[in-house]
């Protein structure tokens, strides 16, 4: 269970670093299609990347993984409201719900739930 658990700590991690470092062309049009300022994008990036950062860390201090998942949690159900609400084709839900159930899977391992 363990290894599965630095699985999906280092997968959530990787995917927010590709997406915000190294793809951030496309958090820009996004963010503009959903209508939102830069000041928003700016303070979610810093946000998430932020959290990764400490779901990283998590692997060796692991009373970090819970508040660093819940934070990203959070911020993925508001990236799916994001784009329910400008009707996207289901496609472009897919990475906001699969790191969605990654964080739930660590929140609750955390907390004994499973």
């Amino acid at each position: 269970m363990e290894l599965l658990i630095t699985a999906s700590q280092v997968i959530i991690a990787t995917s927010i670093v590709i997406v915000w470092v190294f793809r951030f062309d496309n958090i820009i049009q996004e963010f503009e299609h959903f209508g939102l300022s830069t000041l928003i994008r700016s303070a979610v990036g810093a946000a998430k990347i932020s959290l990764a950062t400490l779901l990283v860390a998590g692997i060796w201090y692991p009373k970090l993984i819970l508040i660093s998942a819940s934070g990203i949690a959070f911020l993925m159900v508001c990236a799916l409201y994001a784009h329910f609400s400008v009707r996207n084709p289901l496609p472009k839900y897919l990475p906001a719900f699969a790191l969605l159930s990654l964080c739930v899977f660590l929140v609750a391992t955390k907390m004994d739930l499973i």
